[in-house]
C-alpha cells in the first residue's frame, strides 16, 4: 500500500489550446461529416469529396463559358454600315463603300509586279476612285496625289533585294492652307502573290483605306496635321515599294508615325501585334481612340521571334526610316491566305466595320497628338498591352510591368506561405515538417508537369511517324482529345497515384489539394520572375494567374473557408473565372491563327509537335488551377482516366477520313509547282547538262498524300543530291523562305517547257585592274523576276560589286544572292563585279554565275503537259504553277 503513493500519475486536463493536448486525441476538425451537413452539403459531398456524378458538370461549365463567352467575344463584328446610312452618319465608316472598292480591285485577279494587272490595272482602279474622292471633297481638306516610280536594293533575309521601276501610288490629304512638316503615314499594299486575287492580302485594307480617305475628304472637322496614304505596289517581292517610298520619297522625311495594315487571312478582327518600338504614347493614343480593341504583347513578341512565317512594311519603315508605328493585321481564315480561295466573296462586311472606325479614330487621333511634331522626345521603352475579351484594352510601360510582376510574384509567395503556416497550425503539424510536405508536393506538382508535357509529344511523333500529321488541321476540335487531354492527364494522374498510395495519412484531401494549388501557384510565380529578369513582356500572363488566384486565397484566408475540406473551392472557382475567360479567349484566337499557317510551314517542320508544346504552355495557363480540383471528387482516378479514353478516341478518329486534314476550297493543301529547265555549262561554256520537269516545294508535312493521285508522283525523287553537286541545289528557288527549305524540294522529269526571253547575262567589258584582281561590267535582261547566284571558284573573292555592299562588308558566306525585279521599266541591269585571286592563275574559271527566271503571270506559256498535270492533282490541293528557267554559266 505504501508503494501506491509513489506511483506518479498522469492526468490529462481538458484544455482549449490545441498545442498542449495529447497528440493522439489532437485531430482536425476540418473534414465534413454527413450527419452534421446541410441539406445543400448533402446533394454534393459524400465522405470529404464531391460525388463523382458532379465531374462532369464541372468540366462542361469550363467548356460552356469558353464556347458561350470567349469564343463569340474573339469572333465579334460590329454592325456594317450600308450606303443608305451614310446620311444619318456622315462622319461614318461605311463598309458596303469599302466592300465595292474591293470588289473593283480583286476584279483584276491576280497583282503581281511586272503584271499588267498591277502596274496598270491597280493604278486605274485606284486613280479613278481617288477622283471620286477629290470631286466630293469638303471645304476643310486639300488633297495632293502622286504616282511614283522607283528602283533600289536593300538586304532581306541574308539576301540582296533588288527593284526597279516599281510603282507607289501615295495620296497626301491636309488642312487647306496647311504649312505642316508633320505627316501620319498610312499603309498597305495593292499587289499580290501569283496564287490568287488577294482579297484578304491585301485588298481588303486598300479598300478601307480609300473609304477613309472618302469620309476624312467630306468631314467637316479638319486634321491637324497632313495624312499621307501610302498605297504600296510591290509588298509581296517582298516588301520593295515599302523601302522606295521612305527611302526615296518627297514626303518620307516628313513622315513621324506609321499605322501598317496588312493581313494574314481574310477578314475576322485586324490584331494590333506591333507597335513602337519604344514610343508608348502611341499605345496611349490606341487606347484613346480605338473603338473595337485587338491588341497582344505576346502576338508582338511571338512575331518577332519568327514563329510567324511572314513579314510586313513594317520593319522596313521601322529600320530603314526609323518611323515608329502601329502594325495591325487581319488574321482569321487563314487557310484561304496565298491561295487562289482568297476571295471578295467571303470577306465579311462587319470586317470592313470593324477596321475603318478603328482606323479612322487613330488617323484622327495620332493626327493631332502633340509627341507627333517630335516623336523623338517622347522613346521611353517598350510596352505591354493587351485587350481583354475586346472590350477594352490594358496598356503600361515596361518598367511598369516589371514592377507589376515583381509585386505579384512576391505578393503570391507571401500569401502562399501564409497558407501553408496556417494550415501547419490548423492541422497540427510542425512547421518545419509541413515545409517538408511542401517539398514534396512542389516536386510532385513539378513530375507532373514532365509527365504532362511528355505525353503529348509522344503522341505528336507518333502522328507523324504514322504519317498521320495535322489530323486536326481542318476539325480543329481533334486537338482537344489528341494534345490538351493527354496533357491533362499526366499533370493530374501523378497527384492522383500519390494521394492514393498515401490514403492513410491523416492529413484531409483538401488541405492536401489545397497545398498542391499552392505549390503551382509559387511555381508560377517563381517562373514569372524568370521571365521578367529574361525581358519577356508576355510574362503578363503568368502574372495573372497568380493575381487572380492569390485574390481567391487571401478570401479564403480571411474568412476561414481554407479550413474548410470542399467549400474553399467555391471562391477559388469564383477568383478563376474571370482569367480563364480571358486566357480561353485569347487562345482560342492564336489557335485561329496559326492553326491554318502549319499548312505553309514547309515539310521540314512536324506541325504536331508545335502544336504539342503549344498546348502544354496554353494547357498550363488554362488548367492549372483547374485541374487540381478533380481530385475533389469521389472516383478521382476514373476521372482522369477518362481524359486519356478521350486522346484514344481522338487518335482513332484521326486515322479515318473525317481526320485527314484538308478540304477543296476550305482548308486546302499548298503546292509550288514550276515547269523549269535547268542547264548547266561547262568552262568553255558548253552545255555539260540540261534536263527539264516539274520542280515542287511542298507547304506542309503531308506531300504524300498525292503520291498515288498525281501524274508521274511516284518518280519525284528528292534534290538532296542534286544540293551536293550544284550552288544551291541547282533550281530556280524563288526567294530566301524556299532557299531555307532548298532540300525538301521535289523533281519530276517532264517535257520542256515553253519559256519567254530567258535571263542572260552579257559581258560588256572584262578588265585586269591588277595581277590579282579583275572587273566584270554586266548587263541582265529577262522576265521581270529574276535572280543571280553569284559563286566564286578557285580560291577567288568577290571584293566589290555595284549590288548592296552588306553582303561583303559583313562577310556574307558565298554563293551570294540577288533578287531582282521590275514593274513598268524592264530596261537591262547593269551592274559590275571585282574578284581577287592571290593565285594570280586566271586561265582556271573564276566565277559562276546562276541566273533563274520566274515567268509567274504567263499563263498563256503553260503547256498542254503542264495543265494535265496540274488538273491532276486532288481537288482539295491549292498548286501555284508558273514555268521557270535556270542557267549557269562559268567566267
Amino acid at each position: 500500500m505504501s508503494s501506491d503513493k509513489k506511483v506518479r500519475r498522469r492526468v490529462i486536463t481538458p484544455t482549449t489550446d490545441a498545442s498542449n493536448a495529447d497528440p493522439l486525441l489532437r485531430q482536425p476538425q476540418l473534414h465534413l461529416y454527413e450527419d452534421e451537413a446541410n441539406c445543400c452539403e448533402r446533394v454534393f459531398v459524400s465522405r470529404e469529396k464531391i460525388k463523382w456524378y458532379w465531374a462532369p458538370a464541372f468540366i462542361g461549365f469550363w467548356l460552356l463559358i469558353y464556347s458561350a463567352i470567349s469564343i463569340p467575344a474573339s469572333n465579334h463584328l460590329p454592325r456594317p454600315l450600308s450606303i443608305k446610312d451614310e446620311a444619318k452618319y456622315p462622319e461614318r465608316f461605311i463598309a458596303e463603300r469599302a466592300e465595292l472598292n474591293l470588289q473593283r480591285l480583286v476584279a483584276l485577279g491576280p497583282r503581281v509586279v511586272g503584271s499588267r494587272e498591277n502596274e496598270m490595272g491597280s493604278i486605274q482602279v485606284i486613280t479613278s476612285t481617288m477622283q471620286k474622292v477629290r470631286a466630293e471633297l469638303g471645304a476643310v481638306h486639300e488633297i495632293e496625289m502622286d504616282v511614283q516610280v522607283a528602283s533600289g536594293s536593300y538586304i532581306h533575309w541574308s539576301a540582296v533585294n533588288m527593284y526597279q521601276s516599281i510603282q507607289n501610288f501615295v495620296v497626301k490629304i491636309s488642312p487647306k492652307g496647311s504649312n505642316s512638316s508633320t505627316y501620319l503615314l498610312v499603309n498597305s499594299h495593292f499587289d499580290t502573290v501569283p496564287a490568287g486575287p488577294g482579297a484578304g492580302d491585301d485588298g481588303s485594307m486598300v479598300a478601307v483605306m480609300m473609304e477613309t480617305l472618302r469620309v476624312l475628304a467630306k468631314s467637316k472637322y479638319a486634321l491637324k496635321h497632313p495624312v499621307v496614304f501610302l498605297f504600296n505596289g510591290a509588298e509581296e517581292n517582298p516588301l520593295q515599294a515599302s523601302h522606295a517610298f521612305i527611302t526615296q520619297h518627297k514626303w518620307a522625311k516628313n513622315c513621324k508615325a506609321l499605322i501598317n495594315l496588312d493581313s494574314a487571312g481574310n477578314g475576322g478582327r485586324e490584331i494590333l501585334f506591333q507597335s513602337g518600338p519604344n514610343h508608348p504614347w502611341l499605345m496611349k493614343s490606341y487606347r484613346r481612340a480605338i473603338k473595337h480593341p485587338y491588341a497582344s504583347t505576346i502576338a508582338e513578341e511571338m512575331f518577332q521571334h519568327n514563329f510567324i512565317p511572314s513579314d510586313t512594311d513594317f520593319r522596313i519603315f521601322r529600320d530603314h526610316g526609323a518611323v515608329p508605328g502601329l502594325d495591325m493585321a487581319y488574321q482569321y481564315n487563314g487557310y484561304v491566305y496565298h491561295t487562289r480561295y482568297d476571295r471578295a466573296e467571303i470577306f465579311p462586311r462587319g470586317s470592313f466595320q470593324n477596321t475603318g472606325d478603328n482606323l479612322l479614330a487613330l488617323i484622327r487621333e495620332i493626327s493631332s497628338a502633340p509627341e507627333l511634331e517630335d516623336t523623338s522626345k517622347h522613346a521611353e521603352g517598350h510596352t505591354v498591352y493587351y485587350d481583354v475579351m475586346g472590350w477594352f484594352l490594358v496598356f503600361y510601360t515596361e518598367t511598369e510591368g516589371i514592377i507589376l510582376n515583381v509585386v505579384v510574384s512576391i505578393g503570391a509567395i507571401v500569401v502562399c506561405g501564409l497558407a501553408i503556416k496556417l494550415m501547419a497550425t490548423n492541422s497540427g503539424i510542425k512547421l518545419q515538417k509541413m515545409l517538408k510536405r511542401t517539398l514534396h508536393t512542389f516536386i510532385l506538382l513539378i513530375l507532373g508537369v514532365v509527365a504532362g508535357a511528355t505525353l503529348p509529344i509522344i503522341i505528336a511523333v507518333f502522328m507523324d511517324i504514322t504519317h498521320m500529321p495535322l489530323s486536326w488541321f481542318t476539325h480543329n476540335w481533334l486537338m482537344l482529345g489528341l494534345y490538351f487531354c493527354p496533357f491533362f492527364f499526366g499533370v493530374a494522374i501523378v497527384p492522383a497515384l500519390y494521394f492514393h498510395y498515401t490514403a492513410t495519412d491523416r492529413f484531409p484531401i483538401g488541405q492536401r489539394v489545397q497545398l498542391l494549388m499552392h505549390c503551382h501557384c509559387l511555381f508560377l510565380a517563381l517562373l514569372t520572375l524568370v521571365l521578367t529578369i529574361c525581358s519577356i513582356r508576355s510574362a503578363f500572363v503568368l502574372m495573372l494567374t497568380c493575381m487572380f488566384y492569390t485574390v481567391g486565397l487571401v478570401f479564403n484566408l480571411a474568412t476561414s473557408l481554407h479550413t474548410r475540406n470542399v467549400v474553399w473551392i467555391i471562391p477559388h472557382i469564383v477568383c478563376y473565372v474571370p482569367p480563364f475567360l480571358f486566357f480561353a479567349y485569347f487562345s482560342h484566337s492564336f489557335l485561329v491563327t496559326f492553326i491554318p499557317m502549319f499548312g505553309r510551314f514547309g515539310d521540314k517542320v512536324n506541325p504536331d509537335l508545335i502544336l504539342a508544346v503549344f498546348s502544354v504552355a496554353v494547357g498550363m495557363l488554362i488548367g492549372g488551377f483547374i485541374v487540381p480540383m478533380l481530385h475533389m471528387f469521389r472516383k478521382s482516378k476514373t476521372i482522369i482516366c477518362a481524359l486519356l479514353g478521350v486522346t484514344l478516341v481522338c487518335i482513332i478518329i484521326a486515322v479515318t477520313p473525317l481526320g485527314f486534314p484538308y478540304r477543296p476550297e476550305t482548308s486546302v493543301q499548298r503546292f509550288a509547282v514550276l515547269h523549269a529547265k535547268r542547264t548547266f555549262h561547262d568552262a568553255n561554256n558548253n552545255v555539260r547538262r540540261s534536263e527539264t520537269g516539274y520542280f515542287i516545294m511542298p507547304q506542309d508535312r503531308r506531300t504524300y498524300s498525292v503520291k498515288n493521285k498525281v501524274i508521274n508522283m511516284t518518280l519525284a525523287r528528292s534534290v538532296k543530291e542534286e544540293c551536293l553537286k550544284e550552288t544551291l541545289c541547282g533550281f530556280p528557288l524563288y526567294n530566301m523562305r524556299w532557299h531555307n527549305t532548298r532540300e525538301r524540294g521535289l523533281w519530276i522529269p517532264a517535257s520542256e517547257p515553253v519559256l519567254g526571253t530567258l535571263p542572260a547575262v552579257k559581258v560588256v567589258s572584262k578588265k585586269q585592274l591588277t595581277p590579282n584582281k579583275i572587273r566584270f561590267e554586266m548587263e541582265l535582261s529577262g522576265p521581270d523576276h529574276m535572280g543571280i547566284f553569284v559563286q566564286p571558284l578557285n580560291g577567288a573573292r568577290v571584293v566589290g560589286w555595284s549590288f548592296h555592299q552588306a553582303p561583303l562588308r559583313l562577310n556574307y558566306q558565298p554563293p551570294y544572292y540577288i533578287y531582282f525585279s521590275y514593274g513598268v521599266n524592264g530596261d537591262p541591269l547593269k551592274f559590275w563585279l571585282e574578284l581577287e585571286k592571290p593565285s594570280g592563275d586566271w586561265n582556271t574559271p573564276t566565277l559562276e554565275l546562276g541566273l533563274h527566271g520566274h515567268w509567274i503571270h504567263h499563263k498563256e506559256l503553260h503547256t498542254e503537259d503542264f495543265k494535265k498535270f496540274l488538273s491532276s492533282f486532288p481537288s482539295y490541293v491549292d498548286a501555284t504553277p508558273w514555268p521557270a528557267s535556270y542557267d549557269t554559266w562559268l567566267y
